[in-house]
């Protein structure tokens, strides 16, 4: 490989780069929802995995069944990670032109 071969290579990185740093910054913007229980638990959460909020309707409260409260809420919270993942790879498609590179994640 040339010089001028190994010196585009390297333009080519940072344009990648700084394509993730946008999509990024589109995630932090982005807010996906999760539920369980026919919606009677909903999570929010944005693109950087932090949750935005919880809301429980008042009817699924029975303080003699916790455990099955605390199932709804795990399970929302995970349904809305499973969708931010997918907004992620979507999203990163698009950098990596669909390819998948071993390694390359977002880092949060």
């Amino acid at each position: 490989m040339g010089k001028g071969g190994l010196g585009n290579m390297m333009k080519q990185v940072q344009q990648m780069q700084a394509k993730m740093a946008e999509i990024q910054e589109e995630l932090a913007q982005k807010e996906v929802e999760g539920s369980a229980g026919g919606g009677m638990v909903k999570v929010v959460a944005n693109g950087k995995n932090e949750i935005v909020s919880i809301t429980i309707d008042p009817e699924v409260v029975d303080p003699n069944d916790i455990d099955m409260l605390q199932d709804l809420i795990a399970a929302a919270v995970n349904q809305t990670f499973q969708k931010i993942q997918e907004l992620q790879a979507e999203m990163m498609s698009s950098v990596t032109g669909g390819l998948n590179i071993p390694g390359l994640n977002l880092p949060f």
